[in-house]
């Protein structure tokens, strides 16, 4: 029975593969039918939903009852976000998207650098992380975080708006990751970047749940379906990487 399942498993993936390589690197393409990108199976891994994008299976989100590990007092020295911030090579009056903002902890970060010229749209589907946004930077006093409710499909930001988007250990836990990636890049004004903070799936040392970590391979795979041009990986961090993209102009 398990050969059978690996047989399958081998072949939606591949089939994944292929499909997506039919995908031309200048888009996004408007698909027919953009579900013809994806494939359902049970799980093999309690860890994912048991859908599979381009041979990866989508992972669990994170709900709210787990907002205090995003403030754990360990994660600077666990995840350098002082580096991580820098990195990132922000100027005031940026306009940034922190997508799955949770209870901001980057994104009052990055708002102290873009400065009050500048705005984090913290977007974010669960209306429980958004109330804890909002408390927390009336408590810090910070005016230029504001939050969007957004869908499990649609990252709903204005078009050609942003200078940068940030998605810090949540992209592979997209339900929809052609459609959010899609927004995503929509947003984005011609020239604007966006980086991908995941944990580095490559080294079996970082101590994080497989499917909760991308290679910096299957990033690139799936930003490549888009008009974005791969400019920099970041990997001087403990156990992440930054994958940065830049928007291709007309």
């Amino acid at each position: 029975m398990m050969t059978i399942y690996k047989t399958l498993f081998m072949f939606v993936a591949f089939t994944c593969v292929a499909r997506a390589q039919e995908v031309p690197a200048f888009g996004p393409v408007q698909l027919p039918n953009t579900e013809a990108l994806y494939q359902q199976l049970l799980r093999s891994n309690i860890e994912g939903i048991g859908k599979f994008y381009m041979g990866r299976q989508i992972s669990h989100v994170m709900g709210h009852q787990g907002a205090a590990w995003l403030e754990r007092p360990e994660r600077e020295r666990e995840e350098n976000t002082a580096e991580l911030i820098q990195c990132l090579k922000l100027k005031p009056g940026d306009q940034v998207a922190d997508i799955g903002v949770g209870t901001g902890y980057i994104a009052r970060r990055m708002a102290k650098l873009i400065g009050p010229q500048g705005t984090v749209h913290g977007v974010d589907i669960q209306p429980e992380m958004l109330e804890l946004l909002e408390k927390n930077m009336k408590k810090l006093g910070l005016n230029n975080v504001k939050g969007v409710r957004g869908t499990i499909s649609d990252p709903r930001l204005k078009a050609n708006s942003l200078d940068f988007v940030i998605m810090v250990d949540v992209y592979h836990e997209f339900s929809h990751p052609y459609e959010m990636m899609a927004g995503i890049v929509e947003a984005l004004k011609p020239g604007g970047r966006v980086a991908f903070v995941e944990y580095r799936a490559e080294d079996p040392k970082v101590p994080i749940k497989r499917l909760h970590k991308m290679s910096e391979a299957q990033v690139k795979k799936e930003a490549s379906l888009f008009p974005l041009k791969h400019v920099q990986t970041y990997k001087k961090l403990p156990w992440q990487h930054v994958v940065f993209f830049e928007k291709l102009t007309e």
